[in-house]
């Protein structure tokens, strides 16, 4: 057993003293009156940033909130919120937890199906959404959902001929509330004045890999505790440029954007659209941001990319900058003391190629760059630090929060860091242990309030003696690093005996600029390790371009031989460092992208195991019984709704054996 202390370390810049733990709206007052014209948020509309003051943003919150209360919004009832990251969402949120409510926030790509289940789950009565694509959503199921009282939306383009009287703009319901603000100009403070750290503030809904997602009920204390945990282990400045650009809808954003925005506090940025996101990050050049596993490998992949493409001269420059990086950046990163042409090499590296780099990808002032949610190959850490970007993992859960962090400047990319500490404030410390089947095992903290309504799935996360089980598999480090390995569920072994862990594969293939997604397969009725293909169709498209490679569609470029024997030399060159038992043996490059619309994929982009297994069964046949070629047939479904077949003939491809007519690959 593992005790990990609290800290007595003094409040963070912004939160006072003494009264540390309140409520968000509580913090969001206390801002407002401590630097009423610094900037707090900033959105891009028309091609314009536009900034918003700590009492533009109050203002904003509590006409909506008393705007919400005229509609008859409760203390503890339910708003659901669908839509992008804008400023809107920030205020929404505020302004019901001002009333003593709860938010549940959902990924804007939902169905419909989808959207049913949390607000029904969640018990919402009122569902704020973005904009006609959100509220004709809502409006599909609005019928099924009798406690919904009604549908507000804060962009109205298109939205002229809708006659629903439950339907309104977001500006007539602030328009409500500054009304009663006029009239009544103490109440706002006086509701906020009632909340309590241990109200609800969020149902943060898990990913749901393995059945339907869970609600888990977040305190605004649990929120400020694991706020706190990350700045105590790591120093960030009140007026840092923060990105949001990770939904809501997932506990970290709700943790960084949302609870540290006002903490820190952060200058909370919007991008314009999710496609604008590069762009908008090079305008800002952020201090801080979190992306997900997925999104950091699909920058590194880019960058990679590019240079691949580009002219021998170029090519060579980069990498010798890279290298450079490598020996000053990395060298420090593991704890070494670059000698003296290591730091003169890089010094004239960083003006030559490096900086230009992160100049392009926005990130030439970021310091504190986080990839959470799940694990990512220590390649790509590396890879960032070697351009000079710090970046770092963070781990933890959607039920207990975050636990570690990689700190300080040096630190170990094949863990998820030390662990943080809870102050006393806030609750007791941290503590961990390591069960004799592998399992991290946690207590303390804030601690787990349960899945929302769901009392025996929430006391069977628990052991008979109170230690909250994650389902992870972990080992630490001799200095007390935590590492990793895999869900408990998913160590697969083969009929040989020999242990593998799919998704450590997994993650080291994603670092390839021409794997978008792979699903590793093998299992005690199986002798070898094989894999599903989704290659990158942006990267392998302008790849095969630059070849004079002719294809037609995305299932014609899957099954190209000079695309199969890339994917072939990909894993081949990834997997080599693995033990033998544990490589891929096999695999056949899927005929269609996987898509979380089709429920292969959860919306933060993680496989769905189960559900791929009996979708592709045909498929993984064909890879075990030694089969050249297997005709498949794959349900899909078109964006307007209607349903189809995808009838494609695949090609299993040995590893260990060049393809043939894959001789253009160069």
């Amino acid at each position: 057993m593992s005790a990990h202390g609290s800290t007595a370390t003094a409040p963070a810049a912004g939160t006072g003293t003494g009264a540390e733990v309140r409520t968000l709206p509580q913090i969001l007052l206390d801002q407002a009156r401590r630097r009423p014209a610094d900037i707090a948020q900033r959105d891009k509309d028309f091609g314009l940033w536009r900034p918003h003051t700590w009492t533009d943003v109050v203002t904003q919150v509590r006409n909506f909130a008393l705007g919400l209360r005229e509609l008859g919004l409760q203390r503890g009832e339910t708003v659901g919120i669908i839509g992008e990251n804008e400023v809107e969402h920030f205020w929404t949120e505020y302004a019901v937890q001002g009333l003593g409510g709860k938010v549940v926030s959902m990924y804007p790509d939902l169905t419909p199906d989808e959207a049913k289940f949390l607000l029904e789950d969640s018990e919402a009565v009122v569902v704020v959404a973005e904009d006609q694509e959100q509220v004709d959503k809502i409006l599909e199921i609005l019928e099924q959902l009798p406690k919904v009282r009604a549908v507000v939306y804060w962009d109205d383009r298109g939205m002229w001929s809708y006659s629903d009287t439950r339907l309104k703009t977001f500006q007539e319901v602030q328009a409500a509330g500054a009304t009663v603000h006029q009239a009544q100009p103490e109440l706002f403070e006086s509701i906020v004045g009632q909340g309590t750290p241990d109200d609800v503030a969020v149902l943060s809904y898990t990913s749901g890999t393995t059945g339907r997602p869970k609600g888990v009920v977040t305190t605004h204390r649990m929120l400020l505790d694991n706020a706190y945990r990350v700045l105590d282990a790591h120093s960030l400045k009140p007026g840092s440029e923060y990105l949001s650009y990770i939904s809501p809808a997932w506990a970290t954003e709700q943790i960084f954007g949302v609870t540290m925005g006002l903490v820190v506090p952060f200058v909370v940025n919007f991008p314009e659209e999710p496609e604008t996101v590069r762009d908008n990050i090079r305008e800002l050049a952020v201090d801080a941001l979190v992306f997900s596993p997925r999104q950091w490998e699909s920058l590194a992949a880019s960058v990679q990319g590019k240079m691949a493409e580009a002219g021998r001269v170029r090519r060579a420059v980069y990498g010798w900058g890279l290298k450079a990086g490598h020996a000053y950046k990395v060298a420090r990163l593991d704890g070494r003391q670059p000698g003296l042409m290591a730091r003169l090499n890089h010094a004239l590296a960083r003006w030559v190629v490096l900086r230009p780099v992160l100049d392009q990808l926005g990130l030439i002032k970021a310091h504190f760059a986080v990839s959470g949610g799940s694990s990512m190959a220590p390649d790509v850490f590396r890879f960032f630090h070697a351009l000079g970007v710090p970046l770092r993992n963070i781990y933890g859960t959607s039920e207990m929060g975050l636990f570690t962090l990689h700190q300080g400047d040096a630190y170990n990319v094949e863990t998820v860091g030390h662990w943080m500490k809870t102050r006393p404030t806030v609750g007791p410390p941290l503590e961990s242990r390591i069960s004799e089947e592998g399992e991290l095992q946690v207590r303390g903290g804030a601690g787990f309030s349960g899945y929302y309504n769901q009392p025996e799935k929430s006391a069977a996360k628990y052991t008979p003696d109170g230690w909250f089980m994650t389902g992870d598999a972990v080992t630490e480090t001799d200095d007390g690093e935590l590492v990793f390995l895999e869900r408990l569920e998913d160590m697969r072994r083969l009929a040989t005996g020999v242990p593998f862990p799919p998704q450590f594969i997994e993650i080291r293939l994603r670092f390839s600029p021409y794997i978008r997604d792979v699903m590793v397969l093998g299992d005690e009725t199986r002798d070898f390790v094989a894999a599903l293909v989704n290659i990158d169709s942006e990267m392998i498209g302008n790849w095969a371009e630059e070849r004079g490679i002719g294809y037609t569609t995305f299932q014609d470029l899957s099954q190209k031989p000079q695309v199969r024997e890339l994917i072939r030399r990909e894993i081949d060159r990834i997997t080599e460092l693995l033990p033998e038992g544990s490589r891929v043996r096999r695999f056949i490059n899927l005929p269609k992208e996987l898509d979380a619309d089709e429920g292969e994929l959860t919306r933060t982009r993680k496989l769905r195991r189960d559900f791929l297994e009996v979708r592709y069964k045909t498929l993984i046949d064909g890879i075990y019984d030694g089969s050249s070629t297997v005709d498949v047939e794959i349900p899909i479904t078109y964006q307007d709704g209607r349903k189809g077949a995808l009838r494609a003939t695949t090609v299993a491809t040995d590893v260990d054996q060049p393809v043939a007519g894959g001789e253009e690959v160069r």
